[in-house]
C-alpha cells in the first residue's frame, strides 16, 4: 500500500511540472502572433548635486507587448530594474566606480480589486520579500507604468565620493528582468522577443553637476 501511495505521488508530482511548463509556454506563446515586442527608450536623463549627495532623473518611453500584458492579467508578476553606477575616468586601469544605486519594481495584477499593484524597492523584490518596498495601488495599468517611466530623486552617490575634478559619467541601465520570473516561464520568455526589453546610456557629469 505505500508503494502503490508512493507511486502515485511521484506521477502527480511529475503531471504538476508538465502543467506548469505547458501553462508556462502557453501564457508567454499565446499572444507571438501580435508580433509585437516591449518597448523602453530613454528621453530624459540628468544628474545634479542637492548637498551631500547625487541625484539622478531618468525619464522613459515604456510600452509593453501584449504578450506581457496578457500573462500579467492572467497573474504573473512581471520584474524591471533600473540600475545608475557613477563612474571614474583611469587611463592606466578599468574606470572606478565610486557609487551604485539600483531600483527594482514587481507589477502584478490584482484579479479580486482588479487593480493593478507596484512595489518599489532599492533591494531585490522577491515575491515573500514585498514589506521592505513601497507599494502603491493602481486603477489602470498605465497610471501604474507611469511611476515606472520617471525616476526621480534618485540618490546614485555620495559627494565625498565624487570628484569635482576628474572626468566622470554616468551609467544608465533598464530592463526587464526575467530571472525573476518562475522557471518554465524564464525558459519560454528566453525564446520570445515579447519579453525582450532593455536601454542602455552613458552620460558624462559636467561642473555644474558636481559643484
Amino acid at each position: 500500500m505505500g508503494f502503490i501511495t508512493h507511486c502515485w505521488k511521484s506521477v502527480g508530482a511529475e503531471l504538476r511540472r508538465a502543467l506548469c511548463w505547458v501553462l508556462g509556454a502557453w501564457l508567454l506563446t499565446a499572444s507571438a502572433a501580435w508580433a509585437q515586442t516591449s518597448l523602453a527608450e530613454l528621453t530624459e536623463l540628468h544628474a545634479e548635486r542637492r548637498d551631500a549627495a547625487l541625484y539622478l532623473t531618468a525619464q522613459l518611453k515604456l510600452e509593453l507587448a501584449p504578450a506581457v500584458e496578457d500573462a500579467l492579467v492572467k497573474g504573473l508578476a512581471v520584474h524591471f530594474v533600473a540600475e545608475a553606477e557613477v563612474m571614474r575616468d583611469r587611463w592606466y586601469w578599468y574606470d572606478l566606480k565610486v557609487g551604485t544605486a539600483y531600483r527594482y519594481y514587481r507589477l502584478a495584477f490584482q484579479p479580486l480589486t482588479r487593480r493593478w499593484r507596484l512595489n518599489v524597492s532599492n533591494e531585490p523584490i522577491s515575491g515573500t520579500g514585498l514589506a521592505g518596498s513601497i507599494s502603491q495601488s493602481f486603477e489602470n495599468l498605465s497610471d501604474a507604468l507611469a511611476v515606472i517611466r520617471r525616476q526621480s530623486g534618485w540618490k546614485i552617490a555620495e559627494m565625498a565620493d565624487v570628484s569635482t575634478d576628474a572626468r566622470q559619467y554616468v551609467a544608465y541601465r533598464f530592463r526587464l528582468d526575467i530571472s525573476q520570473l518562475p522557471r518554465p516561464f524564464q525558459i519560454a520568455a528566453g525564446n520570445q522577443a515579447e519579453w525582450s526589453m532593455s536601454v542602455a546610456k552613458q552620460m558624462r557629469l559636467t561642473a555644474d553637476m558636481v559643484r
